[in-house]
């Protein structure tokens, strides 16, 4: 003898899973720099229709609200909260901040161009701005060997002293990516992301204009992941968790006093 009741606690059991999962990852990602929480987003499943509303009740009623049985439910997929981390100053020349939208955009194995908040920059032995894994940032900024005072303006043009000369030089400017749906960008660790069909295109711009964020030289920014949320909805997904285990365990005792008794 089987039990749908069964089958949809079961449903139950690993959506709460899924989301525990979402919500670890969050915590384990609480100090990364950048770091955009996810949300788990849920969806039911088919519902089976013993009765359609509308339908003939008898030969001169119809019933009111019908009867469907509903049979669970899943995670639809995972939301990117692109909401602003907190700022945290470092005092570094090569550590930048977006203060609003957009990615930088950095040139990753194979030609693959990846989208990052992490702007946790440094110098690579040619001169060329690189991110901590030596992936080169895009457009290529070259600090020429020997340069000291090196600014970065909020609209990311890049200056610095070289000698013998006195006066700073523009050496080029750092432009930032926009999408059409940045929810739809893919996440490939190492604090990437990669465009997908979802997303659209990158659209490379000034920082500060059409609205992408200013950037900020000297900052970094921090993960968005507020600690008291995410343990209010790790006890929440806990207790959803055992009441779905409960409804087995209710379940199957019904099922067995129906074989022991009927």
């Amino acid at each position: 003898m089987t039990s749908a009741a069964m089958h949809i606690a079961r449903t139950g059991l690993d959506a709460q899973d899924m989301r525990m999962r979402v919500i670890s990852n969050n915590l384990a990602n609480v100090n990364t720099t950048g770091y955009k929480r996810d949300r788990a987003a849920f969806e039911t499943l088919a519902y089976q229709t013993v009765t359609a509303p509308g339908s003939p009740s008898t030969a001169e009623s119809k019933y009111a609200t019908g009867l469907n049985l509903g049979t669970g439910v899943r995670i639809q997929g995972t939301a990117r909260i692109d909401t602003q981390g907190a700022m945290q100053t470092t005092g570094n020349s090569l550590d930048l901040a977006l203060d609003g939208d957009g990615y930088f955009q950095v040139q990753m194995p194979g030609g693959t161009l990846g989208y990052t908040r992490a702007g946790n920059f440094s110098r690579s032995p040619e001169g060329l701005l690189v991110t901590s894994e030596g992936y080169q940032v895009m457009p290529g900024i070259t600090v020429p060997q020997g340069a000291t005072s090196i600014t970065i303006g909020t609209d990311g043009t890049v200056s610095a002293t070289v000698p013998p000369q006195t006066n700073a030089s523009e050496l080029g400017q750092i432009q930032v990516a926009s999408f059409a749906n940045s929810a739809g960008l893919l996440g490939k660790g190492d604090n990437y992301l990669t465009e997908t069909a979802a997303s659209g295109a990158a659209t490379l711009g000034v920082a500060g204009q059409d609205g992408r964020g200013n950037i900020r030289q000297g900052m970094l920014e921090a993960s968005n992941v507020n600690v008291v949320e995410e343990l209010v909805d790790m006890i929440e997904t806990q207790r959803a968790y055992e009441v779905n285990s409960k409804m087995i365990s209710a379940t199957d005792d019904m099922l067995k006093y129906v074989n022991q008794n009927v």
